[in-house]
């Protein structure tokens, strides 16, 4: 069985006619392996070989390897055209298998800008370009993400030839069309062709899921150059904020008519509603970098509010102990509130900091780091507090370590338990569920 996968990687035909004369069912008792050949020989640009796989074993075409891919994904991602050609006379409809992320092969060939694959998926699979991905993004949007600027042309070349307008106005999960994000990436040459050739049935005012029109993002999001004329294009076309497309729709409705969108008419809220984390739209990676920031800067302003409490320490030894806080002598309850939160803050920032950098390199100097400095922290609040209050701080300080991951847990959980209770009655109430 190695024999034909390695004829298959290297293309052999000879080689594998052979190995069918040898063992004619071979192709019939595949064992569970990470692909097919066929998914070998059309990453490999073989076409004789494919040509031989598909005559024999056409079902191989449609089969998802390991990483979720067809063989065509393969071939298109690579740019095989002629591998294309083969395996669409077998079906047609092979392009349109979604793969992982509901990607199809015109979504890989989009990405990767391999244009005659393109050409040829749209001149032989009606339909492929309105196919989304589970992000709901068409080939379109794929293209613009990627800055493949020549899949752009040929695609939107495609469009105007066969008047199919209505794919540039598919939206992805965010309420995004291909001209919110080529003018949030600032892609002129993209604008001049969507602004040009689509003027009436283009959307020029669409807003997306955050509230927001084309005109805002330009606005929102300004760079150096190139702006001035993007926004000329976009007035040119009778673009407009989302506030303004709120305005002419109130006005022109009836007033029995409510307006489009409650939350069109405050465009703060738009604002707040775009900048808020979303899953799915902002990296992981991102998300662990502002969370290590927000951390970094809580631990060092608690941290200076335990080594430096408000109102300062005594100079002298005249009725109190120098280095003790004034304020702690004057009103120990007050004192131990501040120190509580305080501690409470800087605690719960120590251990974000130790979880997101539980796996990074030198681990055990950062660990040595984040002790070192909990123990300052320690030995700081216990020696600046009064007397009387000392023995509440020890244990406070003690306490407190141990309990933030627990009560983090039980928040989490509790969280969880929520939304899950959420989602089953929204299931049961569905109607004709029960």
């Amino acid at each position: 069985m190695d024999r034909l996968y390695q004829t298959a990687e290297l293309g052999d035909i000879d080689g594998f006619r052979q190995l069918l004369a040898d063992h004619p069912l071979i192709l019939h008792h595949i064992p569970t392996r990470p692909e097919n050949p066929l998914h070998l020989c059309c990453a490999a640009g073989h076409l004789d070989f494919t040509k031989a796989i598909l005559e024999l074993k056409p079902v191989f075409a449609g089969e998802l390897n390991s990483d979720g891919y067809t063989p065509l994904h393969l071939a298109s991602a690579n740019g095989h055209v002629q591998i294309l050609k083969e395996m669409i006379q077998v079906d047609s409809k092979i392009c349109r298998i979604r793969g992982r992320d509901g990607k199809t092969a015109l979504h890989f060939a989009a990405m990767r800008g391999k244009t005659e694959v393109i050409s040829e998926m749209l001149a032989s699979c009606e339909g492929c370009l309105e196919d989304v991905t589970v992000q709901k993004e068409t080939a379109l949007h794929i293209a613009v993400k990627y800055c493949q600027f020549a899949s752009l042309i040929v695609m939107l070349d495609w469009i105007r030839k066969t008047n199919k307008d209505e794919i540039l106005n598919m939206k992805d999960e965010h309420g995004n069309s291909v001209l919110h994000l080529a003018v949030w990436k600032k892609h002129r040459q993209v604008l001049e062709w969507l602004v040009g050739n689509s003027p009436g049935n283009l959307e020029v005012n669409a807003i997306n899921n955050s509230g927001l029109t084309a005109l805002d993002l330009l606005l929102i999001f300004p760079s150096e150059a190139g702006d001035r004329e993007i926004q000329d294009m976009l007035h040119s076309s009778g673009a407009l904020k989302a506030r303004d497309v709120t305005v002419h729709v109130t006005a022109d409705a009836s007033p029995s008519r409510p307006s489009l969108h409650p939350s069109y008419n405050n465009q703060s809220s738009n604002l707040i509603e775009f900048f808020r984390y979303h899953k799915g739209r902002d990296s992981p990676s991102d998300v662990r970098g502002i969370l290590l920031v927000i951390a970094i800067l809580v631990a060092t302003a608690t941290y200076q509010v335990g080594i430096n409490p408000p109102g300062g320490t005594w100079q002298d030894d005249r009725g109190h102990v120098a280095g003790t806080s004034i304020i702690g002598t004057h009103n120990s309850v007050v004192y131990a509130i501040l120190i509580s939160f305080n501690s409470i803050g800087f605690f719960v920032s120590l251990y974000v900091i130790g979880t997101l950098t539980s796996k990074f390199p030198l681990q055990p100097e950062l660990m040595i780091c984040i002790t070192a400095l909990y123990l300052t922290y320690n030995m700081a609040v216990t020696t600046t507090c009064p007397k009387n209050s000392r023995v509440f701080t020890i244990i406070l300080t003690s306490v407190l370590p141990t309990a933030v991951p627990v009560i983090g847990n039980l928040l989490r959980k509790h969280k969880v338990g929520t939304e899950r209770c959420v989602r089953v009655c929204t299931f049961l109430n569905t109607p004709g569920v029960l």
